[in-house]
């Protein structure tokens, strides 16, 4: 008899054993940062007519002289997402040659470029994934939100032309302050028309340094009241915090700076060609239009990713990570040092584990611990969430399934570097 796994099981079993060799088996390329949309919180949309950004992106040939190169060093996994992938007129060049490399590509677009053309061209050779991000739920709240009239129809046309093809959709969003009262709404849509949907609160600064993003991310009580709006969701986080808690440092070891998989089974490349752990940090970057990207790959992020913590911080000893979702990227975006704690993020987890009755470890001088001089911020919000629920939250807890898988979601628009596909 043949033994078989799972999805999942095949994708943990080559995680593991990939790690100890380094070989990139998840990619991320970006094709452009241009953009039909304006969203509030986008962290690296530009205008369609930046004629400046098109003359720099990568031509098609060199696009398919990468796709043949992460292929040999063995790239599985493979996102294409933007900005907006369907901006270039090339994009299915490209996706084409991705797909005959052996590669499963997922494609990330909002869905508003998408006319009958694109649709049978997608049926007739099928990506592993296609993920549109739903802004609203109404055409107000979406056009609020991407600031282009007509967008919503455009949207919710793409979608319609894709189920009717029966192609492998999922449908997102990202919950910020213009569209939080929507979520719920979205994810109903998502379950009428049999398709998964996820979402993520998260936002971070711009690529360019603006923090005009963090201007529409909702608070830590807003976020935890909307995870308490799905028991699984719930479940997955104490799951994560319990199961999957950081060990404490070992005494004379410096960690790493980068904790995620990139660097060890991940990277990214954006539109100008520049390798990087991923979609988010550009501190250090390789660029693989001058050189090759078996050079980026062995030598360049070997040796970021290498780099160590040069000193002690709150977060060092942290066992809340998986509740926070901080990284050196983020660290890099939001504090300009990858080292440096950021407090938004900080503030969320400890009221996650508040809430969903998580055990903190003592970490440090960390001023969200019990009896720490910020304590009391916590506990107020704790209990201003507790009085938005509508519901008891063990019974939420307890509400959930043995084989729930829960729809998170990440804001970036794909770092896949966090977490196995």
């Amino acid at each position: 008899m043949i033994e078989t796994l799972t999805y999942s099981d095949f994708s943990r079993t080559v995680h593991l054993e990939v790690n100890a060799t380094r070989i990139p088996v998840n990619g991320t390329i970006e094709l452009t940062h241009r953009c039909p949309l304006e969203c509030v919180h986008c962290y690296n949309n530009l205008p369609m007519s930046d004629s400046g950004a098109r003359r720099g992106e990568l031509t098609t040939v060199e696009h398919c002289r990468i796709l043949d190169e992460l292929a040999e060093l063995g790239c599985l996994w493979l996102l294409i997402t933007g900005g907006e992938v369907l901006a270039r007129p090339d994009f299915f060049d490209i996706y084409r040659h991705a797909l005959s490399t052996g590669m499963l590509v997922t494609v990330f677009t909002n869905g508003t470029l998408i006319t009958e053309r694109v649709a049978d061209a997608f049926a007739e050779q099928p990506p592993f994934a296609i993920e549109i991000t739903l802004y609203g739920r109404t055409k107000a709240t979406y056009e609020a939100l991407t600031g282009i009239p007509g967008s919503f129809e455009r949207c919710l046309r793409g979608i319609n032309l894709l189920i009717e093809r029966k192609l492998p959709l999922k449908l997102k969003t990202v919950a910020i302050s213009v569209n939080k009262h929507e979520v719920q709404a979205m994810k109903r849509f998502a379950e009428e028309l049999g398709v998964r949907f996820a979402f993520d609160p998260m936002i971070t600064p711009r690529i360019d340094c603006s923090s005009s993003p963090l201007a529409v991310r909702l608070t830590p009580a807003d976020i935890v009241t909307m995870d308490l709006e799905d028991p699984v969701r719930v479940s997955d986080w104490r799951r994560l915090a319990i199961e999957f808690a950081p060990p404490p440092p070992v005494e004379g070891e410096t960690p790493h700076v980068y904790d995620c998989g990139g660097g060890v089974n991940s990277f990214a490349i954006d539109p100008y060609g520049n390798m990087s752990i991923c979609v988010l940090s550009h501190v250090d970057k390789y660029n693989v239009r001058d050189g090759s990207v078996r050079e980026g790959w062995e030598k360049f992020l070997r040796g970021v990713r290498d780099k160590r913590v040069t000193r002690v911080t709150k977060c060092t000893s942290c066992a809340l990570s998986s509740l926070c979702g901080s990284c050196a990227a983020n660290g890099e975006l939001e504090m300009g040092d990858p080292e440096a704690p950021i407090d938004f993020l900080c503030r969320t987890a400890h009221l996650r584990a508040e809430v969903f009755g998580v055990d903190v470890r003592p970490h440090g001088d960390c001023e969200y611990c019990a009896g720490a001089s910020h304590r009391h911020e916590i506990d107020q919000m704790a209990e201003e969430v507790r009085a938005r629920h509508r519901g008891d939250i063990a019974e939420t807890i307890a509400a959930v399934p043995a084989d729930a898988v829960a729809a998170a979601g990440c804001g970036t628009g794909g770092c896949g570097t966090c977490s196995l596909h």
